[in-house]
């Protein structure tokens, strides 16, 4: 499980934030992330992606990212630094989308599918996963081992060493295995 938290901080200037943002940009924002937010949800992480975005550019940078703790500590950082670096607040929230609880299987799955597709190319190959392994699981397991457990899922899916997996095999993998992702927004 994946969870990101994005809190509110007391003190810092935010009544600011939340007036640059009108209605309609929060249903145009709820439009492009589907409705997986609330708007009270909307002007919450807009408060918090206005805080993140330190030199108010409009875009939160890598470096602004790794401020917030629980993403620098996910073993996933770097790649997913990839996917977040120079963010608006619009893709940033359809970004945090997929971390939604109302956010469906296949929503999520296709994060996953773009954070081990790490060269953007529409597949994934077994050394990209094996690469995401390595950074799961780091020292705890072997690099036989992490082999050995992929090459067993891959086998009970029909695939091998060899398979390179598109976004639909690497649903048929992943998209039974009850995915949960969340993301907390606190709402004042």
């Amino acid at each position: 499980m994946v969870v990101f938290r994005l809190y509110h901080f007391q003190g810092e200037s935010m009544g600011s934030a939340s007036s640059m943002l009108t209605q309609y940009d929060i249903e145009e924002v709820q439009e492009h992330c589907d409705h997986l937010f609330s708007q009270q949800e909307i002007v919450s992480l807009y408060e918090r992606f206005c805080q993140l975005d330190r030199n108010a550019k409009g875009f939160i940078s890598a470096d602004e990212f790794l401020s917030v703790p629980e993403f620098a500590m996910n073993p996933l950082s770097q790649r997913l630094l990839k996917m977040v670096d120079g963010l608006n607040f619009k893709d940033f929230v359809a970004f945090l989308s997929a971390f939604s609880s109302k956010a469906s299987a296949q929503q999520k799955i296709e994060l996953i599918f773009k954070v081990y597709d790490s060269d953007c190319n529409g597949k994934v190959s077994f050394n990209d996963i094996m690469e995401v392994l390595r950074d799961l699981s780091g020292p705890f397991m072997s690099n036989d081992q992490r082999e050995q457990v992929l090459v067993q899922v891959l086998k009970e899916a029909g695939y091998t060493k060899e398979s390179y997996l598109s976004i639909d095999d690497f649903f048929k993998v992943f998209g039974s295995c009850g995915l949960k992702m969340e993301v907390e927004v606190p709402v004042d």
